[in-house]
Formats: structure tokens, C-alpha cells, sequence
């Protein structure tokens, strides 16, 4: 998952851009960087680090101009290293071009074989330079003509922001809007982003969501829009369900729908179906808290903050290194004892992926004085990978893929383990429209040849631990 960010016809177009980024900073944590135009050139910086820590005053007065694009992210596709830090920056006969993606093409290790042995070079790993190889051979004479073909062959979750040395900034969105991008003005200026909690930092209004299979150009006359599908031929909406379960900010509204409102849908939901005899119920924070109040509110359980999460530490679920998401529970969460201590206690959690955060915190809560643990997920088990655009990438590091609730609730040492129904969950968000593979292994988007081979049989639980 990643974030990406853009802002036309603006005197502070970077420094606007950076406090874009940093509101998105929750989508993507291993690099940030930023493109800015002026005068028919293109300057970036790129770093390996959080926004904060990437660009200065000095960083961002090299970055001059009135437009410019930011992207912060977590791999997916392709390594974490500098060279795959975006936005991306390529010379080509029309001038330069500068590309950010959030989302993962299934076909790109095809796409790329392909290209390669036509002569193309590629100087990333990532599956969104297959993108502009495509374009450069593409024979279309103008820059949306060559995406519109490059996009045709393409196949997946891609939210694209790009930018010309002529300063067009464009917006695209993959036909099954399987990833967010919206729309909103800045006083005089056209703003793009994955969510709408950018627009509320920079104070600018939200005017709509980019349509799935659209294209949006802005210029210097204004915003104009093309199709890659025309919408009788779009295929059925397929946004990312899990958006409103984990990713998104609370603060958000993605596909239409407040971020905040579902989860806590989803906690009601969950006490309806889950309830349990206890004396308070925790939330395992961030995005977990929405979800938490639900809870407390349907089933009547006082709601208290009795873990509190260090700010300081990132979010463990997408530290690309197991070693790293280990240490980082603990030293991420910390229990209140004079909430626990001897009390029957719900913990409810956005999902449990691969179980191991879930025991940790477990064991604390126990050594806090819990008497006894209930853990409560407000989504289903997730038992397949997703290949677009979340990092879970071999069905074996998922243990709902080979146990029951039963077993995961002994491996994480719960007293008792539910998870919300996935009728419910799709209730919960306002019914179809969504992808939910994660969940149920039916991809919207036939995978490509390389993606087969991580839906390969679970390893055994204690493998996991």
C-alpha cells in the first residue's frame, strides 16, 4: 500500500506536497519523495525514510515550481531500496515524466519479460516502470494517448498521479477502482490523493473521487477528463474492502463512505454476533478504536483505553521485515495496568493476519493481570494473499489459510477468539462494490503466471510462530 499526492497551480507546490505526504504517511513508511515543475524541467528527491525526515526547508526550496507529486511508500512490488522510491523520474523523446502508483500490476513480471527481450532496460524492480516502457513504445503522438495505450495492457490495481515537464498532472484510476484517488481544490488550485484526510490538512475541498477507468488532466486551463473504458464496458466495482477495514485514516472518506463510520459499523456488528460475559473492552489502536466503540456501545461493556500505543514506532503490519514487526509489537504497545488488572477483558483488533502480534499482546494483557482475554476481530479470517496492492504474499504466512478459529485462538492463547462475518462486513461499508479476495480468494482480475505460486499450500502453525 502507498500513498500519492499531487497539487497544481500553487506558489508552495512543495511544501503543500510535503504536508500532503505527511498526512498520508500511515499508507507507507519506507520512502517519500517528491517532483516538482518549472519551466519545462523536472527536479526530484527521493529518500529511504519517513517524510519528516526526507525534506527540510533547504530540501524543499531545490524543488521549485507550482506543481508537484509525492508518493510515501511500502513495497509490494519490487525491493525496498532507493531505486524504487517514488515518484519515479525518466527522460523520453517528449521531454521527462515523472510517475507515482499505489496499487500492484498482476501481469508485470510477464509484461516486463516481454519488454525486455525487445530491448527495453529497466532501472527498478518495481512493477510500475513496466508503465512507462509501454508508454515509450507506444505510437500514440501525445502523452495521454500513450497512457491510454500503455494502461491497456496492463492488468490490476493501479491509482496513478503523473506529471510532464509542461506541468500536466494527471490522474488515473485502474477500470475496477481497486484503490482510492480524489479530487479537491485549493483555492485556485487542483489537488490530487489517495485520501481525503490530506485535503482537511492543507484546508482544501473535497470535490469527488477519480471514476474507476478514468483519466483526469490538469493544466493551466483548467481540468478536463478521458476514459480508458468507456462506462456500459466498465467491469463491476471492486474497491478495496479492506480500505475501510485497516489501511485508510479514520478520518477519511474513501469510496464515498466515512472510514470512522464503518469500523464502528463493524463493531456493533461484531457484538451482535460475537457477544461475550467481561468487564471492559480495549482496542488494540490505531484503527482499531472505531471499531472498539461499536463494540462497547451493542453490547452495553465499558470502553477504555487500556493499551497505549508509542507514536514514535510505525505500523507493525507493513515493516517489510519479520525480525523488525516482532520487535516492533512490543516496543509499540504497552498495557494500563489499572484497567486489566483483574478483569475479563475484550480486545478488539481491525484483522489478525499472521497471529503473532495478536499472542504478544495477549501475553501482555496477562501479565498486566488480565483474567481473562477475548479477542474479537471486526473483519473475516484472512486466508489469501492479495495481489493488489497489501502485503500478504504467500498464502503460508497467513495461519487462517490452514486453521480454524478454534486453532488460532489456542496459538494466540486467547480464552476465546471470533471474527466478524464477511455479510456483515460488506453490510457494514453499504453493500457490494468491493474486493474482499483477501478474505474469500475470489479475484475480481485473473492473476498472472508469477502470482500463482504464493497461493501455494499453508505452512503448519507452529511454523509461523
Amino acid at each position: 500500500m502507498c500513498g500519492v499526492f499531487g497539487i497544481h497551480g500553487h506558489d508552495e507546490a512543495a511544501n503543500i506536497g510535503y504536508l500532503g505526504m505527511h498526512a498520508l504517511q500511515h499508507r507507507g513508511q519506507e520512502s517519500a519523495g517528491l517532483v516538482a515543475a518549472e519551466d519545462g524541467r523536472l527536479r526530484q528527491h527521493v529518500a529511504m525514510a519517513l517524510v519528516s525526515d526526507a525534506f527540510d526547508r533547504e530540501t524543499l526550496a531545490t524543488l521549485p515550481g507550482r506543481t508537484a507529486i509525492g508518493h510515501v511508500r511500502y513495497s509490494t512490488a519490487g525491493s525496498s531500496e532507493l531505486r524504487n522510491a517514488q515518484p519515479f523520474l525518466f527522460e523520453y523523446s517528449g521531454g521527462q515524466i515523472s510517475i507515482a502508483h499505489n496499487g500492484n500490476l498482476v501481469n508485470a513480471n510477464e509484461l516486463r519479460a516481454e519488454l525486455e527481450a525487445q530491448g527495453s532496460i529497466f532501472q527498478t524492480s518495481s512493477d510500475t516502470e513496466v508503465i512507462v516502457h509501454l508508454m515509450a513504445k507506444a505510437r500514440e503522438p501525445d502523452v495521454i494517448g500513450k497512457l491510454q495505450a500503455a494502461l491497456r495492457r496492463v492488468r490490476g490495481a493501479y491509482s496513478l498521479i503523473l506529471l510532464t515537464s509542461d506541468e500536466k498532472m494527471i490522474g488515473v484510476r485502474d477500470p475496477n477502482g481497486f484503490r482510492p484517488l480524489c479530487i479537491g481544490r485549493l483555492k485556485g488550485s487542483f489537488v490530487l490523493s489517495s485520501e481525503t484526510s490530506s485535503f482537511d490538512l492543507i484546508e482544501a475541498e473535497f470535490i469527488r473521487e477519480v471514476e474507476p477507468g478514468e483519466i483526469v488532466i490538469v493544466e493551466k486551463g483548467g481540468m478536463t477528463t478521458h476514459r480508458l473504458v468507456e462506462p456500459a464496458q466498465l467491469p463491476k466495482a471492486t474497491f478495496c474492502v479492506f480500505e475501510h477495514v485497516y489501511f485508510a485514516r479514520p478520518d477519511s472518506l474513501v469510496n464515498g463512505k466515512s472510514v470512522y463510520r464503518a469500523r464502528e459499523k463493524m463493531g456493533i456488528a461484531l457484538a451482535q454476533e460475537h457477544p461475550i460475559d467481561a468487564d471492559v473492552v480495549i482496542a488494540v489502536p490505531d484503527s482499531g478504536v472505531p471499531a472498539a466503540i461499536g463494540y462497547s456501545r451493542q453490547s452495553g461493556i465499558p470502553f477504555e483505553m487500556g493499551l497505549i500505543r508509542s507514536h514514535y514506532v510505525g505500523r507493525t503490519f507493513i515493516e517489510p521485515q519479520e525480525s523488525i514487526r516482532h520487535f516492533g509489537v512490543r516496543l509499540k504497545l504497552s498495557p494500563v495496568r489499572s484497567i486489566v488488572d483483574g478483569k475479563r477483558v475484550v480486545v478488539v483488533d481491525d484483522s489478525l493476519v499472521r497471529g503473532t502480534t495478536s499472542r504478544k499482546i495477549v501475553k501482555m494483557l496477562r501479565n498486566a493481570g488480565a483474567r481473562e482475554v477475548h479477542m474479537r476481530i471486526s473483519a473475516p479470517p484472512t486466508t489469501h494473499p492479495c495481489f493488489y496492492g497489501i502485503d500478504t504474499p504467500n498464502r503460508s504466512e497467513l495461519v487462517a489459510a490452514s486453521h480454524t478459529v478454534e486453532e488460532i485462538g489456542r496459538y494466540v492463547t486467547s480464552d476465546s477468539l471470533a471474527y466478524l462475518s464477511h455479510d456483515a462486513m460488506i453490510g457494514a461499508v453499504g453493500g457490494d462494490g468491493y474486493c474482499s479476495a483477501c478474505f474469500t480468494g475470489e479475484y475480481p482480475v485473473p492473476l498472472g503466471e508469477g502470482n500463482l505460486v504464493q497461493l501455494r499450500t499453508p505452512r503448519t502453525l507452529g511454523a509461523a510462530r
